[in-house]
């Protein structure tokens, strides 16, 4: 599940709206527990689980029952012993499967788990889901879009490659006064701060500005996040602060305070800035989404809709979407142990302004339009197509 990395992303920034604490409490540190056997393995990890994952009030998994039925089971195996090392894998496979958080990733340190893949009990789900389906191709939005749907000559792409991942991005006019932008992941706003000959990113931000700022008319902006894996939560009020010219209030978010399971901070309002040269876009915004839209790419769409002429065409988003940052920000999150390279887990929960949370299950779309792979085989966007007829 390795590759999933590509594809699952994660906040690097986050700016959302903090509790205020005058000082962080004494916290219950897994990585600080001795593990001299399998029980104290599982007694690390489980109290990290307990005091750090921030879903417990919405969680189904019974987490007391976790621990009377597998504290045994692990207290049973040898550390020191391949096979029961194995065994103790498949038993984090259980315990975590039901877990909702849809970042929820485990990593292992041991080297007789080097070959196994990391545990993600979202993309387990996924991908028994009927209606799974791999991610559209990078060459529909880098070649087909420009080619088939944008105005000749207004096209600009360009991609650059950090040590972890590609960035790709597209933008471009339809009909001279419809405006689309796509991007693979999020951390444009760093992007476009590189000046950087072989950052290809810049240019299409560039172009994309230039052409908000100067069509007089605009018709329609399509911001396409189909397949974007999420990144860096500063790209909320860099990208669509360009499309507003008032605040936008789109959810909340909320953390732990302490080691408690339950011991919550009130809900703090999460909400867009425009940018200085924000334009009050009047004309449809439209978020084109699909189920590989992940965290960040989730929660823009989020944004668009939240505009009284936004709108969302697409599948139900992928239900990553509760902010990560570091641990010791939010006395929550992430955490690692002797034994566990890394449990990747949210460091808020997100509430969407009508009240839902929509962790685990993906945001939905107002227009759904399937992803279609005979279509697109064709080179025939079917989402695109349905965001153009919204807007004609």
């Amino acid at each position: 599940m390795k590759h999933l990395q590509k594809y699952i992303l994660f906040f690097s920034i986050l700016l959302l709206a903090s509790s205020c604490r005058k000082e962080n409490p004494d916290l219950n540190k897994p990585e600080d527990y001795i593990e001299g056997n399998f029980s104290e393995v599982f007694d690390s990890y489980w109290n990290g689980m307990n005091n750090n994952y921030v879903f417990w009030d919405i969680d189904t998994t019974n987490w007391d029952r976790v621990y009377d039925t597998y504290k045994p089971l692990f207290a049973k195996l040898n550390l020191y012993d391949s096979s029961d090392v194995v065994k103790g894998y498949g038993y984090f496979q259980e315990m975590t499967a039901g877990l909702i958080d849809s970042h929820y990733d485990i990593s292992f340190k041991d080297s007789w788990l080097a070959d196994q893949p990391s545990i993600n009990p979202a993309y387990q789900r996924k991908v028994k889901q009927p209606d799974y389906h791999i991610p559209i191709s990078i060459f529909n939005f880098y070649r087909t879009i420009p080619k088939k749907y944008l105005d000749a000559g207004s096209a600009v792409r360009g991609f650059t490659n950090t040590a972890d991942r590609q960035y790709v991005a597209v933008t471009g006019r339809i009909n001279q006064d419809i405006l689309y932008f796509f991007c693979s992941a999020f951390n444009l706003k760093s992007l476009y701060e590189n000046n950087d000959p072989a950052n290809g990113v810049k240019p299409v931000l560039q172009a994309f500005f230039d052409n908000l700022k100067n069509t007089k008319n605009i018709k329609g902006v399509i911001i396409d996040v189909r397949g974007n894996g999420g990144g860096s939560l500063a790209d909320l009020n860099f990208l669509m602060g360009k499309l507003v010219d008032k605040q936008v209030d789109f959810g909340q978010t909320r953390s732990k305070l302490s080691n408690g399971r339950l011991d919550y901070s009130p809900w703090a309002p999460a909400f867009v800035t425009p940018s200085p040269d924000g334009r009050n876009i009047t004309a449809p915004i439209i978020a084109l989404a699909d189920s590989w839209s992940v965290s960040m790419a989730e929660l823009t769409t989020m944004v668009i809709k939240s505009l009284p002429n936004g709108h969302f065409i697409g599948e139900r988003t992928w239900g990553g979407n509760g902010p990560l940052t570091a641990n010791k920000m939010y006395n929550g999150g992430q955490f690692s142990t002797s034994f566990l390279n890394l449990v990747y887990t949210s460091s808020l929960i997100f509430k969407y302004r009508d009240g839902n949370i929509y962790e685990g299950i993906g945001f939905p779309p107002d227009q759904e339009v399937k992803y279609d792979k005979a279509a697109l085989d064709l080179e025939q966007d079917k989402q695109l197509e349905a965001a153009l007829k919204l807007i004609r």
